[in-house]
């Protein structure tokens, strides 16, 4: 468990602050009951980068809407990634975040996919960093609640023609969170889809652009107006390998404990919380796999109880029970339909070291203020 960061990263941020703070009351109200990503703090964190002078004027300010020339290129050539990850009230009021280091590795991987300048780690962290200290009373302290943190980066030169920008904006927004599914942790039902993809081979699938999330709305629409709560993808190649949820990856535990999870074979994001369900289930005992998992063996291991749990995972939603699968061809009930003991106990492990519940034995807390 790491301590407060030394000065030369958020410290190098000017903080100016609002003229027109949010009465207390109202951000009271607020944080009772918040909604997943609707509401946000009153600041945000900057840096503008310039191809002549590179990463410059780190900045808090007040949180409101950009303006953009109608010729800004992240209009028209989508050249923008983000970055998901959350801030935790612990129980003695301090507030930390989790593996930031592996987000601020991932966004400079996403950055050099698509063609933007890197942003170091430093700067990240610093970003994160002094944005929590500045909206420090935005931090939620009730149970699954949760500040989450926006990073992201867009192209921001007035330009028209297809080449990379010489110009970036880069901020962190932050926004109180409950529960991402509104019915708080329970088996959700997911259709897959068997016609759209997400993202294919040498593509942008690894790295996190908004543009392979544009490609999930309609099927993920699709997916709503059938009764279901979220859409599973196939491979695009062969149209028969299970790859991810729109926004999250997909783990299989077999009846013996073994726990299989398609691998980040470029197509799929290396989710920051993959790799730590599969560290903490390493942990435990279980034999994890990386391997490809054909749609055939994933429905005959359903129907014939082989197959006992599907769970799916990511930044803001965590750990969330699969109770049923179906598509076209088939609908099937995972186990009993509720949510497994596998589930459910490496969701209790995660959530526990991150809200300071549990020994952080891996190191991977991270303290804010």
């Amino acid at each position: 468990m790491s301590t407060l960061a030394t000065p030369t990263s958020a410290d190098l941020f000017e903080i100016r602050r609002t003229t027109t703070p949010v009465p207390d009351e109202q951000r009271e109200a607020a944080l009772a009951a918040p909604k997943f990503g609707t509401v946000f703090t009153e600041h945000m964190a900057r840096v503008s980068y310039t191809h002549e002078s590179g990463w410059q004027d780190r900045r808090v300010e007040q949180y409101g809407p950009l303006q953009l020339d109608p010729a800004t290129s992240v209009l028209h050539y989508a050249q923008e990634i983000f970055e998901g990850l959350k801030a935790y009230r612990h129980g003695d009021g301090s507030v930390w975040t989790f593996r930031p280091q592996a987000n601020a590795a991932r966004f400079a991987r996403s950055a050099t996919r698509l063609a933007l300048p890197v942003l170091d780690e430093a700067d990240f962290l610093g970003a994160i960093e002094a944005l929590v200290r500045t909206d420090l009373a935005w931090v939620p302290s009730g149970e699954e609640t949760s500040l989450y943190l926006r990073p992201f980066m867009y192209a921001s030169e007035p330009f028209l023609g297809v080449r990379p920008s010489l110009e970036a904006e880069f901020l962190v927004i932050a926004s109180p969170v409950g529960p991402y599914f509104a019915g708080g942790v329970r088996p959700v039902a997911i259709w897959v889809d068997q016609t759209y993809h997400r993202a294919g081979a040498g593509g942008t699938g690894d790295a996190k652009c908004g543009g392979n999330y544009a490609a999930s709305l309609l099927p993920q629409q699709n997916a709503y107006d059938k009764g279901f709560e979220q859409v599973c993808f196939l491979d695009a190649s062969t149209n028969t390998m299970l790859e991810e949820l729109g926004g999250m990856n997909v783990f299989l535990v077999s009846a013996d404990g073994s726990v299989s999870t398609p691998p980040t074979s470029g197509a799929i994001l290396e989710g920051v919380t993959r790799s730590s369900i599969i560290q903490l289930l390493t942990d435990a005992g279980h034999e994890v796999s990386e391997r490809p998992l054909p749609l055939t063996e994933v429905t005959a291991g359903l129907a014939d109880g082989s197959i006992a749990e599907v769970f799916a995972c990511g930044t803001a939603a965590v750990v969330t029970p699969i109770g049923r699968l179906a598509s076209d061809d088939f609908d099937l009930t995972v186990g009993d339909g509720a949510a497994g003991a596998v589930t459910s106990r490496i969701r209790t492990e995660l959530t526990d070291i991150q809200y300071g519940r549990a020994s952080d034995r891996h190191s991977w807390l991270h303290r804010l203020a």
